[in-house]
């Protein structure tokens, strides 16, 4: 009698995002407060449990030790890309020819539209040993994949290793290139679009662009350019992107395993990296998410104060659930 009274309690402690199960209310209150379940998790479409990234999502659905139901039912109707379950596999084959990209793109015609602006940088070697990272050409595109910025760069430093292998750049194609203080303008320019930076703010942008890429810390770094955080979207580090281990993926990973095509299998194009980040980002922004602006805000929020406990205690593990809220800003918000 008492081992079943105590099996009902356990069930009734089950957190109603992940599914983990505990003896003690408080327990389960505990879990809410770091975790950050929300509406903008990924979420199995089998079962429903919420996921802390895609990568999480599909070691659920396809890893080494799936969910078996979850697995089975995913083997049928699952996008291996999106990673979504659909009515029948007719409906899977149907939606597969619009999620799975190619490497073609639209040919530029060097228009400026939409918000977001992808960037993305080509580096050669400085020093006496060729690692440090100069940058010797920067490519801005637009939503429509069109460039709206290519150059080479003149680094500011002399190149002792042109890295030709993986960028195809060889001196003559720096001696009479941009200088690093023009490029800086010139894309400082686009960015801010009119708009003084100091004017910007979170979620009031005026006429500045959102900045895709990956890695741009660095990027920026090379360029000698700052730009707000609340402003960048680098899928290098959104969180839903990231490894289980919360450490980040490679943009050729992310690009194989998302958008269902490989980059960076030569010379590397810094164009094609700007259209995979840019890709990657439509797609993270397009997800079907409700449009709740009191959750992933990007503040660390904590709606589950220690002078509400007793409160806390008495809900329901949906009701806990309600009040959770996101520790990232999510992209869909950008709509």
């Amino acid at each position: 009698m008492d081992s079943r009274r105590e099996s009902s309690e356990t069930l009734r402690n089950k957190c109603a995002a992940c599914y983990r199960q505990y003896n003690r209310m408080e327990h389960l209150v505990e879990h809410m407060k770091v975790n950050y379940h929300s509406v903008h998790e990924p979420r199995c479409g089998v079962c429903g449990k919420h996921c802390r990234s895609f990568e999480s999502l599909r070691e659920h659905l396809i890893g080494p030790l799936p969910k078996v139901e979850c697995a089975r039912v995913f083997s049928v109707r699952g996008c291996s890309i999106c990673l979504n379950i659909f009515d029948s596999n007719a409906a899977v084959r149907y939606h597969r020819a619009a999620c799975q990209y190619t490497r073609a793109a639209p040919m530029p015609r060097g228009s400026i539209t939409g918000r977001a602006v992808a960037l993305a940088c080509k580096m050669v070697g400085g020093g006496s040993d060729g690692s440090v990272d100069l940058c010797a050409m920067v490519c801005l595109i637009g939503e429509d994949e069109n460039i709206i910025f290519q150059t080479c760069v003149k680094p500011t430093a002399p190149v002792t290793n042109y890295r030709y292998e993986v960028t195809g750049i060889r001196p003559e194609y720096l001696r009479d290139a941009m200088p690093l203080k023009v490029a800086q303008r010139r894309i400082q320019e686009i960015l801010c679009n009119g708009e003084p930076l100091w004017k910007l703010r979170p979620r009031n942008y005026g006429r500045a662009k959102i900045l895709v890429g990956h890695g741009l810390d660095h990027d920026l770094e090379r360029l000698g350019l700052e730009y707000p955080a609340f402003m960048i979207r680098d899928t290098a580090k959104y969180p839903p992107l990231m490894k289980t281990s919360k450490l980040s993926n490679s943009l050729k990973y992310l690009t194989q395993a998302y958008l269902g095509y490989d980059i960076q299998t030569g010379i590397q194009d810094p164009y094609e990296d700007c259209v995979a980040a840019m890709r990657l980002y439509i797609r993270m922004r397009s997800q079907a998410h409700p449009r709740d602006y009191n959750s992933g805000s990007g503040e660390v929020q904590n709606n589950y104060p220690a002078w509400r406990q007793r409160e806390l205690e008495r809900m329901s593990p949906e009701e806990l659930l309600a009040l959770s809220a996101s520790d990232y800003y999510c992209w869909c918000l950008d709509y």
